[in-house]
């Protein structure tokens, strides 16, 4: 019934991606959302060297026959572009079908993917950069609204904006990420022209998440009112839930911290510790406001059948209105 422009691109079922996460996004969780008709990313930025990730690539052609993508950010604290490219190398390398890129410019890595007739979509956060990122040659953009978790850069602007906006700008298709966990926002999103949406906080609250089960308790305990903006002193705006580490790093930036002490914070590995330890308060914990929507964790197929079986009823109820 949702047959996009997206989903003809990629060649899945349904037009719901699972957004690239740092030390989350790896084979085991994300071939069940290629399993269940979406499609999710395997992120590079996960992995010590090019060919850990070439062995995780390895991984997902044993766990799914269905199409998957390869995550690579660029964002400045994890340096020069080399290593980026040498994710691309390897993605071509393994016949990767699709990289989801993020952060700076993808304009480096341009020549290599599209060189290997790799689709690329690229994300970010405001419509002047998706006009940009057009003019580079990217197959489709994702765009992140304010509400949105992890980070959502300076310009804060809603998606309920933003999306019709880039819709009405760009020739290439449209996918809206962040604020959608059910059919309604996914039906709203299809509505304002996107071709697909990006989720990111109501997967990472499921079953096959390997982060610790108390990480994955805290996202349901926590409401759409308690998620907060960190790093907004040093233009990198990241919103995360409120937690100790959260308060924390709020207090540096209060008193205006150095750079390098508000990193030092923040970074240095603290997530993956927390994700795998289950200590909720020693890390920033990026999740959308959308997290006061979710409140249990289900499995990823119930989390995507629940979403397009409620977009379907919408869609009757819709019709009926205007019969």
């Amino acid at each position: 019934m949702f047959n996009t422009k997206i989903t003809e691109m990629l060649g899945i079922k349904y037009p719901i991606l699972c957004g690239g996460m740092q030390w989350i996004s790896r084979a085991e969780f994300v071939a069940p959302v290629c399993n269940a008709g979406g499609i999710g990313f395997i992120t590079a930025e996960s992995f010590e060297t090019p060919e850990d990730l070439r062995t995780e690539i390895k991984k997902m052609h044993d766990l799914t026959d269905k199409p998957f993508g390869v995550n690579i950010s660029m964002v400045p604290e994890f340096g020069l572009p080399e290593r980026s490219l040498q994710f691309c190398d390897v993605a071509v390398e393994e016949g990767v079908k699709v990289v989801e890129t993020a952060g700076r410019s993808p304009k480096p890595l341009m020549p290599t993917l599209k060189g290997a007739g790799i689709k690329v979509i690229h994300k970010m956060t405001s419509v002047r950069h998706a006009e940009s990122a057009q003019k580079l040659g990217v197959d489709a953009v994702t765009l992140i609204g304010y509400g949105s978790g992890g980070h959502i850069g300076m310009d804060n602007v809603a998606s309920f904006i933003m999306i019709p906006m880039a819709v009405s700008r760009l020739d290439i298709p449209v996918i809206a990420g962040g604020g959608v966990a059910d059919g309604k926002g996914f039906l709203g999103a299809l509505a304002m022209g996107a071709e697909a949406v990006l989720m990111g906080t109501a997967f990472f609250a499921t079953q096959e998440c390997p982060a610790h089960n108390a990480i994955k308790e805290r996202l349901v305990q926590t409401r759409e009112t308690e998620t907060c903006l960190l790093l907004n002193s040093i233009h990198n705006p990241i919103r995360c839930v409120k937690n100790k580490l959260a308060d924390e790093c709020l207090a540096l930036e209060e008193k205006n911290a150095s750079f390098e002490e508000i990193i030092t914070a923040v970074a240095g590995g603290k997530g993956k510790l927390a994700y795998d330890s289950g200590d909720t308060d020693i890390s920033p914990i990026a999740c959308g406001q959308i997290v006061g929507a979710i409140d249990e964790i289900k499995s990823v197929k119930q989390v995507i059948d629940d979403i397009v079986n409620e977009a379907e009823d919408m869609m009757k109820r819709l019709n009926g209105i205007t019969a």
